[in-house]
């Protein structure tokens, strides 16, 4: 009896076990199949990276992810050797891949290489090597102009650059030849004499207490040889990196005009003996108008002059045009158009709206502009002269609106629209060379007529040796008080 029974036991696990295997299994089978399959099918629903752009700089590297969504994301800081990873969710990683790839330049100052991959289901991981401690900053951004949503990571040295240091630790070198630089012009020709020539800089490793910028100081002949300091002049090529500025019919970008004008701007005023330029973006990258300000008055500049490529909706506007601040409005509304267009730059550029410099966010909302706008109208009259010898003018007077840009307290400072890009034939002399250099010239002669009639403010002779700098007072003359007298507060 017991037999029987087990054996019907034997038949009834075996028979189930039979009906198991095959429809449990197969269905298992068939399961993993698809799973299989989804695994390597794209992701339909996960957020697709459109683009990735790298812009290195001196100065910052910033990286942007570009897609349909907003990315969720984590940014860790990893040692030995230094990383940063950054895992972002819920994207396809093929596109991560394609778009990464080839993006990174070997001469990198900051990043030395890139590399993604799956971390865990859902997520993705990119990996940067970096080449040194940095100090990164990340943000979002969302859609404006023709871009999507925006994941920045912007890759800062742990050792942020000091603008003023390394314009003093640049080593002496003989100042290259510039044509026309010297070249006077042919009354002749213009109708037009030349400026009086700036007396030249009387070099020195020694400081002493500073004469007034106009007085000049006795040289070997017994004559007058130099003034105190050298003129510093801060040249601010507009938009670049992300924010490509406005784009002409032929599919000129305003950004890499208005670099290579200031480029050649700088060649002429550094040939000048008594005269240095500085420029607050040297490639294509992308600079807050807030931080063009800031630079010029670390590095303490004179002037400051801003270039840009104008544009309009129609094609047949022309001219060259300068700008300065307004306080109280704009002088018109074409004038208030372009200062909104200007000023939108720091939302196509991105900024990062956490961090701000309080030091500058208060001197610019404390300091009256009233003297600095004064001078800035002088400096505007005598590069429109200049101007108008080499094109059309759109406007005869200088015009004012409210150009974040144009915001330093104590720096005289102008926005020149060089042309219009949008106008076919003025975007074909935009990118001639000879008509770069062209204005270039005309910008450092309307600037030399300026400091003949208003001499710089005498400030300390600044070495690299911090111990060697002395306090002088400010020279005040009874045509042309400094900026600081007449806003009554120190300027250091």
């Amino acid at each position: 009896m017991s037999n029987r029974f087990a054996a019907r036991i034997l038949l009834i696990t075996h028979v189930a076990l039979r009906v198991l295997f095959f429809t449990i299994v197969p269905l298992f089978l068939i399961a993993f199949a698809v799973h299989a399959i989804a695994a390597a099918a794209p992701d339909t629903t996960a957020n697709t990276i459109k683009a990735v752009r790298v812009w290195p700089s001196p100065v910052y590297t910033r990286i942007t992810l570009e897609s349909k969504a907003p990315i969720r994301h984590e940014l860790l800081s990893v040692k030995n050797p230094e990383r940063l990873v950054l895992d972002i969710e819920n994207v396809d990683f093929a596109s991560v891949q394609q778009e990464f790839t080839g993006k990174l330049l070997p001469d990198d100052p900051f990043i030395a290489s890139i590399r993604a991959g799956r971390y865990k289901p859902g997520v993705v991981r990119v990996v940067f090597d970096l080449k040194a401690e940095v100090k990164p900053q990340i943000f979002t951004l969302k859609p404006v102009g023709e871009y999507g949503h925006r994941l920045v990571l912007d890759v800062y040295p742990a050792l942020a650059i000091d603008p003023l240091m390394a314009l003093l630790d640049k080593p002496a070198a003989q100042q290259p030849e510039v044509p026309g630089a010297a070249r006077k012009t042919d009354p002749a020709q213009t109708g037009k004499t030349d400026p009086a020539p700036l007396p030249s800089a009387t070099p020195t490793t020694a400081v002493a207490e500073n004469k007034p910028a106009d007085t000049k100081s006795e040289g070997k002949n017994g004559k007058g040889s130099g003034v105190a300091r050298l003129i510093t002049v801060v040249i601010d090529a507009g938009h670049g990196g992300e924010d490509p500025g406005a784009r002409g019919h032929h599919g000129s970008h305003e950004k890499n005009i208005t670099l290579t004008i200031a480029r050649k701007l700088k060649t002429v005023i550094d040939a000048e003996p008594n005269m240095r330029a500085v420029l607050t973006r040297d490639g294509d990258y992308f600079i807050p108008l807030g931080g063009r300000v800031e630079k010029a008055r670390r590095v303490k500049a004179d002037l400051f002059v801003s270039v840009h490529a104008d544009a309009f909706i129609k094609p047949h506007a022309r001219g060259s045009s300068v700008f300065v601040l307004s306080e109280r409005g704009a002088t018109s509304s074409a004038a208030k158009w372009l200062a909104k267009k200007e000023n939108d730059a720091d939302l196509i550029g991105g900024v990062n709206i956490a961090v701000k410099d309080r030091y500058l966010a208060q001197t610019l909302l404390d300091l009256s502009q009233t003297a600095q706008i004064n001078d800035s109208l002088k400096l505007a009259r005598s590069v429109l002269a200049e101007l108008g010898a080499i094109n059309t003018l759109h406007k005869a007077h200088a015009e004012q609106a409210s150009f974040a840009v144009l915001k330093a307290p104590d720096i005289p400072s102008i926005l020149v629209e060089t042309a219009f890009i949008s106008n076919p034939e003025e975007e074909q002399r935009l990118n001639d060379q000879g008509y770069q250099e062209k204005m270039a010239q005309a910008i450092f002669q309307g600037i030399k007529r300026y400091f003949a009639k208003n001499p710089p403010l005498t400030r300390p002779v600044v070495t690299s040796d911090a111990s060697s700098v002395t306090p002088t007072k400010p020279a005040v003359t009874a045509e042309q008080p400094p900026i600081a007298k007449r806003i009554s507060v120190a300027i250091n």
